[in-house]
Order: structure tokens, then C-alpha cells, then sequence
């Protein structure tokens, strides 16, 4: 049986495109023997590298070790789609509805965190492509016109703007017959190579003196006499603080495990575009975009004229499944070619050169969530559920914040001092992420509106979030 859009698939490499490149540096040597520290991070991604540059900022003299399973941003952080979004509640309309009494502060803590993510890599000169272009959303059915609206009125009530396009404004700064209206928001996102981001700062770490050690996973932690013992494969660290940052992986603290599902996204980058078609599309301002279902796309283009495609099929596998065989899913990426010529039929016979998935962690509230742990040794931040490239540099402050033992404006937030409903366990977890993924799409399908099973989980305030 023939699958549509093959033809454009069969030469995809099965690899992250940002990863897939030769700039990618050699990793650094496992721990080899036990060792002490002030302070150890547990995970190379964005959260632990973010924690190990910041801690060295605050106190140089610290000795700071950070330990990864295998080298520093093969997964999350390495794979996702370079969006740089301020928002550290997974978008407005999700702030609005859990804490809308600090909304505005959150917007405003979002942006300054955008402000010092550039300000960080021009003092320490990291080239990662970071351009602050905003991003697009684009409504392709008529009910999304109305929440693309609403979402530039509560923004422009929190202090934000995001500007409404009409149906000639967005098509005139990126041309698909699908897009009805539209909307700009030119303060709060920024794109980024999300590879090289992650290796200038493990750079800027080695630089300020952070201890990395690669291929080096942490089997077990437990509270010591006067600090925190991480065992790994050839030896033992003692650390007197630990920051967590393991994200989408199993919790060191068990009972974290209920509280995040790791979610399978995937993704396809096209070949180069020429100039004709890059024109065809007319996309020249560069801004990341999105559309607005439930079940969504987001897209952009690359320094070398590639148009990078995602979303739409957000994949839980029964038990937490969480392999390295399920980074690939073919019906997945046949779907998403179907979808980009559905929404660019100008670039038919265009050939997608790469096509990856991965794991990221969600919560019943979609956005990050912190916490201490043994006599406040540890700290942990997880639960970015896609939207953590900045909010992860923020998720660090915490996590060093709440190590320190300090009050400050980031411990004193409601969204820092609460915690999201666990998940149920299984089998019902399954059922109820299956159960919700079709509401979903029934929704996107039926003008918006939502049934029995998904109102009820709004009235809970619980869901699940492509």
C-alpha cells in the first residue's frame, strides 16, 4: 500500500536536524572516581546548564559538578523547535486561568527572563542564531478567529500586546489559503538554534569552571550525614546542595514519578529552500508561527531557508513509555507532510531532509512546577510540558532560590509554592490521555466546541496539552 507523501519522506535522515550538524563538541569524560562538591547538577539540557551558569554567577568560588546520562542536549533540549518564548505558563489563556491575580507580574518576570537570556549570550558571545523576530498565530477555521481575539484582549489586559491580523495581513506576511486571521506578538518570543544554544552554554559552564562529566547517569540518591550521595556507574558524588534536572526522565525522587507523562512529539525539516520558493511563500520577516487547534502546529524557518514543521500528534505510550525505537513513527511524519502541503500547496515536490521525534514531560497544569526535598538539599523544576527553553533559565533561579533558602519575588509566586494533581496510575492514565486526545480533535473538528468529558476536565482544572 502506497503512503501519501512518501516520496517526500525517503530520504529524510531520522536525526534531529539541529544535532545532526559537525559543530556538535566532543563529549566530556565520564566520572571516574568519587569526588565532593558544593553544589551537583543532575542533567546536561537547558534547566541544568542554565542552573550550573547561574550558580557560578552568583558565587564563583562555588564548585560546582554537573553530570549527564549521555552528552549535553541529546534530548529535549536538542530536538525541539528553537521557539523562545517569555511565557512561563505555557501561554496566556493557561496563566490567566490558574493565577490570574499574578498574571501580570508572570508576564512581566517572563520578559525580563527573555531580556537576560540575550543579554547572557551576548556578554559571554554565544552564537546560536537567537533572533528576536516574535512569532505569528494563525487561525484556519472560522471559530479560531474569535480565540485569536480574545487571546490579543487578555493580553493587552495584563500589560502584553499581541496585535490581531486580519485575513490580508497575516497572508501578507506569510502566504497560505488556509489562514483566515491572525495575530503578532514582536516582545515575547525569539528563535534560536536550540543545538548550539546548548553548546554554548555547556561552553560557558567549562568556561567559568563547572565539573562535566558525560555518559555518566545517576543511579540512586540518598540523604548523607552532612550532604547528598549521587551514585554513579564509577563512582560517588558528594554534594552539599542537588538541582534536579532530569525533566522527562524518571524522577531520583519517586514520588515526583505521578506528577509528569513523558509526551512523544515529532518533527520534519525540509531541504533548503530556493529563492523562488521561499518567495512563494513570502515568508520575509522570519517570525516563528503556529496555528490555534488544539491539536497544533508550530513552524519556522532555519538560517539555511528550511521550513521546520511540528506538533500536531502528541503520543503517550502506555506505562510511561519512554524508548529510544519510539523517537521515530512513520504514520506520524506522513500525517505532518499531508498537513505542510495542505497548508503550502505552493511548495509541492518539496523533500523534507530530516524527521525526529522526542520525549518532553507534561503536567495536569502544563507548566513547570519546583519543589525541595531532603531537609532542602534538594530542589528539583520539571513539568514544561514543549515551552521551556526560556522558562527553564527561570525554572534554574528557583531551583537556586529555594536551595539558598531565601525568600525572594520568584519563591514568594503561587505558581513556585503550588503543585499540580499527580496523573492517575494505570491503567486509568492511559484511558484518560486517550480519552482527551480525541475529545481534542473532535474539537478542532466541530468548530471549538467542547464535550462532556473535556468541560469536565476544565472544571478540575486538568487536561492534556499538545
Amino acid at each position: 500500500m502506497s503512503v501519501p507523501y512518501a516520496s517526500a519522506l525517503a530520504e529524510a535522515t531520522p536525526r534531529s536536524h539541529w544535532l545532526d550538524s559537525e559543530e556538535a563538541p566532543g563529549a566530556s569524560p565520564a566520572l571516574a572516581e568519587d569526588t565532593t562538591c558544593d553544589l551537583a547538577v543532575v542533567g546536561g539540557g537547558f534547566s541544568g546548564l542554565w542552573t550550573a551558569l547561574l550558580a557560578k554567577e552568583r558565587d564563583p568560588s562555588s564548585d560546582v559538578v554537573l553530570v549527564e546520562a549521555r552528552t549535553a542536549g541529546w534530548a529535549a533540549s536538542g530536538r525541539n523547535g528553537g521557539f523562545v518564548s517569555s511565557s512561563l505558563t505555557h501561554g496566556i489563556g493557561n496563566g490567566a486561568e490558574r493565577w490570574p491575580q499574578e498574571l501580570a507580574e508572570l508576564e512581566r518576570m517572563g520578559l525580563d527572563n527573555l531580556d537576560e537570556i540575550e543579554d547572557t549570550l551576548r556578554r559571554y558571545g554565544i552564537d546560536c542564531g537567537f533572533r528576536r523576530d516574535g512569532k505569528l498565530w494563525a487561525a484556519t477555521e472560522p471559530h479560531q478567529v474569535h480565540e485569536i481575539r480574545a487571546m490579543c484582549d487578555l493580553a493587552a489586559a495584563h500589560g502584553r500586546r499581541i496585535d490581531f491580523l486580519s485575513q490580508d495581513e497575516i497572508r501578507a506576511e506569510v502566504d497560505s489559503p488556509t489562514f483566515l486571521a491572525g495575530a503578532f506578538d514582536g516582545e515575547g518570543y525569539a528563535l534560536t538554534d536550540p543545538a548550539k544554544l546548548v553548546w554554548g552554554l555547556r561552553e560557558v559552564c567549562l568556561r567559568l569552571g563547572v565539573r562535566i562529566y558525560e555518559n555518566t547517569p545517576v543511579q540512586s540518591m540518598r540523604e548523607g550525614s552532612f550532604s547528598v550521595l549521587l551514585d554513579t556507574p564509577y563512582g560517588r558524588i558528594g554534594a552539599r546542595s542537588v538541582a534536579l534536572a532530569t525533566n522527562v526522565f524518571p524522577s531520583l525522587l519517586r514520588r515526583l514519578r505521578l506528577y509528569t507523562v513523558p509526551v512523544y512529539d515529532y518533527v520534519l525539516t525540509t531541504e533548503p529552500l530556493t529563492d523562488g520558493q521561499l518567495a512563494s511563500v513570502g515568508w520575509k520577516g522570519r517570525q516563528g508561527m503556529s496555528d490555534m487547534g488544539n491539536q497544533f502546529h508550530y513552524y519556522r524557518l532555519t538560517d539555511d531557508q528550511r521550513i521546520l514543521w511540528g506538533g500536531y500528534d502528541a503520543i503517550y505510550h502506555y506505562g510511561n513509555g519512554l524508548r529510544d525505537e519510539l523517537d521515530q513513527r512513520p504514520e506520524t511524519f506522513a500525517k505532518l507532510a499531508e498537513h505542510f502541503f495542505t497548508t503550502f500547496p505552493q511548495l509541492a515536490g518539496v523533500k523534507f531532509s530530516h524527521a525526529w521525534g522526542g520525549a518532553i514531560d507534561t503536567c495536569t497544569r502544563f507548566t513547570a512546577f519546583y519543589g525541595k526535598a531532603m531537609s532542602g538539599r534538594v530542589a528539583y523544576a520539571l513539568g514544561y510540558t514543549g515551552l521551556g527553553v526560556a522558562a527553564s533559565r527561570f525554572g534554574a533561579q528557583v531551583m537556586l532560590d529555594l536551595l539558598s533558602g531565601e525568600e525572594t519575588a520568584r519563591t514568594r509566586l503561587e505558581m513556585v509554592r503550588s503543585k499540580p494533581l499527580p496523573f492517575p496510575p494505570e491503567p486509568v492514565r492511559y484511558v484518560g490521555v486517550e480519552l482527551t486526545r480525541r475529545s481534542l480533535d473532535r474539537s478542532d473538528r466541530n468548530g471549538g466546541r467542547r464535550d462532556l468529558w473535556l468541560r469536565t476536565l476544565d472544571r478540575f482544572g486538568l487536561g492534556f496539552d499538545s
